[in-house]
């Protein structure tokens, strides 16, 4: 802590007794010297009181931390943080302040008004360098205890929720295991599996709802074409890329099939490969028909439909 302000002007317009602050000042520096620190603060206290200068309300904020009275320390510093041009060494003594509580952002504004105003201010750069460091590494743990339990919470097999027995054996069949692999299916996807119906819809999107999810959700956005891009990258094993990348207008499909990939956007034969049997079923007019054809494509190309796996 910096323990001279070199204050000596009154601020804030409220002086009520100059003269009676003025003694108990002095009354307060005598008892600093003698080693009285609880007396000068009592007769800071008292001076405040007739007259709020700010270099007064320094010494009691300064000689209060000292004392272990942090919280009162700190309104006092807060108070001159506030008025126009703050002392500078009140806001670096309130930026430690904060910093010690684990307060970086508030730390950081303290150090940068000075910086503002005295950009190679040493100590303002040294608490600076420090507070910027212990925000990173603070972030950086709760990025990281965030994802850890984010990863937990989607590895969490299906079976583990309150689901009917319909429903359970629904999501078995279509491979969907865990909370993660239920977010990347959509309503079309569940509704149009064969004897999944509306009741087991509502029941899942309860579910969901009361962890603050819904279907889908890991489809947005960019997520959805990354994950689009990790599933071809991952069918490079199986088929080369002049066949991934073979243009469904080649394959000599039926229009209704043609048509239903027109609507989903997929161009490739590897996009088609990155889709599920209930993705394509979840396209209206969509059939069985046009399913096995497409199928019957892809297996002559050496490759399948995605399955949740």
């Amino acid at each position: 802590m910096v323990a001279g302000s070199g204050l000596d002007t009154v601020i804030g317009g409220s002086t009520r007794d100059a003269q009676k602050a003025a003694t108990l000042v002095k009354q307060a520096v005598a008892c600093e010297h003698a080693g009285d620190r609880q007396g000068a603060i009592d007769s800071y206290r008292r001076a405040i009181e007739c007259d709020d200068a700010a270099d007064t309300i320094f010494r009691l904020a300064f000689l209060l931390d000292l004392s272990g009275e942090e919280e009162e320390a700190v309104h006092l510093y807060e108070e001159l943080a506030s008025r126009q041009d703050p002392p500078v060494n009140a806001l670096i003594n309130l930026a430690v302040l904060y910093e010690d509580r684990g307060q970086w952002i508030k730390a950081e504004k303290c150090l940068r008004q000075v910086l503002e105003t005295d950009p190679n201010h040493p100590r303002a750069r040294l608490f600076m360098r420090d507070v910027t460091a212990s925000k990173d590494m603070f972030y950086d743990e709760e990025h990281d205890r965030d994802r850890v339990r984010r990863d937990a919470l989607l590895d969490t097999p299906v079976t583990d929720f309150e689901l009917s027995v319909r429903a359970r054996n629904c999501l078995k069949k279509m491979q969907i295991r865990t909370l993660g692999d239920l977010l990347k299916i959509t309503e079309a996807e569940l509704l149009s599996y064969k004897n999944f119906g509306e009741t087991s819809l509502t029941e899942i999107k309860e579910m969901l709802s009361v962890r603050g999810l819904r279907l889908g959700q890991g489809l947005e956005g960019g997520a959805y074409a990354r994950v689009r891009k990790d599933i071809i990258e991952q069918l490079r094993g199986k088929a080369s890329d002049a066949i991934l990348n073979k243009p469904i207008s080649t394959l000599d499909l039926s229009v209704r099939a043609r048509k239903a990939l027109q609507l989903l956007n997929i161009q490739t034969l590897g996009e088609v490969a990155a889709r599920t049997e209930a993705e394509l079923m979840g396209v209206k007019n969509f059939g069985t028909t046009s399913l096995e054809e497409i199928k019957r494509k892809l297996v002559e190309h050496g490759l399948s439909l995605r399955t949740l796996d």
